[in-house]
């Protein structure tokens, strides 16, 4: 395990660039950024915060969650809203999301808690699906609070972290990118699972936040396969990469280490490839 990249305050939404090398967020300090396979980190897009999820778009650009779910054009113009926040509705903002084989964007929603006779309601947040046309729509419910999303190496399931319930669920995909009911695939004993990845075997890595200290890995059947451990307990989510993608990088929070700029960038070396997320292909307005 080496650590190669630290001065953050919350990495969240690593993706592989082939030219850029590692895109991740601090989603508290804001801002975007690429850590080269030299070692060198650029500033990608500045300022915005509360990015949680990132996927690169055949645009040149990326498309980013916080507030909203935007196209942030490389070298700067102008932002394309794909979609947006509703207050009224109980949707604050976006977290994680991911993109389908077809370009389809997956993104889950983020909720403000509802008073009902007086007192605050557990919150749940949705999971959207942007078309390729621009359209959206909800394609699952229920989520206390949304994170990692990965699909299996055929494409026909999706895995989706709800952290709070500290649960892994799957769900079948259908070719329209309907997603069927919400079944379990695994949860987790210690910390709450984050962002994940699927690996070219199946497997389901799984960052741990909140005191998790690393990255549990399931196999397909949902049984436990390894575990990764990281020297913080604030592991946010872990990301394949390099060249034959078979480095993981796992990404970290501050919390827990006595000061907010301990986000980190680690690395380690697999007995087997990840899957290169596909860029997303979601008609700009």
């Amino acid at each position: 395990m080496e650590k190669v990249a630290d001065g953050f305050n919350l990495i969240e939404g690593p993706v592989w660039d082939e030219k850029l090398g590692l895109i991740f967020s601090d989603a508290v300090d804001g801002g975007v950024y690429a850590l080269s396979n030299s070692g060198d980190v650029t500033v990608v897009l500045e300022h915005r915060k509360g990015i949680g999820g990132i996927a690169r778009h055949e645009q040149q650009g990326l498309v980013v969650s916080g507030r909203n779910i935007a196209f942030k054009p490389f070298g700067g113009g102008e932002t394309n809203i794909l979609l947006d926040r509703d207050t009224a509705a109980g949707v604050v903002g976006f977290n994680d999301l991911t993109t389908d084989n077809s370009g389809r964007i997956y993104a889950g929603s983020l909720s403000s808690s509802p008073l009902v006779a007086g007192e605050r309601t557990a919150a749940t947040g949705n999971l959207y699906l942007i078309d390729l046309d621009g359209s959206s729509r909800i394609v699952a419910e229920d989520i206390r609070l949304n994170n990692g999303l990965a699909f299996s190496p055929d494409g026909a399931t999706l895995y989706h972290s709800d952290s709070i319930r500290r649960t892994v669920y799957q769900y079948a995909v259908e070719d329209d990118g309907t997603l069927g009911e919400k079944r379990f695939f695994a949860k987790v004993d210690t910390g709450g699972p984050d962002g994940l990845v699927v690996s070219a075997d199946g497997r389901v890595w799984v960052a741990l936040a909140g005191g998790g200290h690393g990255v549990s890995v399931f196999n397909p059947d949902g049984s436990a396969s390894h575990f990764i451990e990281i020297p913080q307990p604030m592991c946010t989510s872990v990301c394949f990469g390099g060249e034959d993608l078979r480095t993981l990088f796992i990404v970290s929070g501050s919390e827990g280490m006595g000061t907010d700029k301990a986000g980190a960038v680690y690395c380690t070396r697999t007995d087997v490839p990840g899957l290169m997320v596909p860029l997303a292909k979601v008609s700009l307005r």
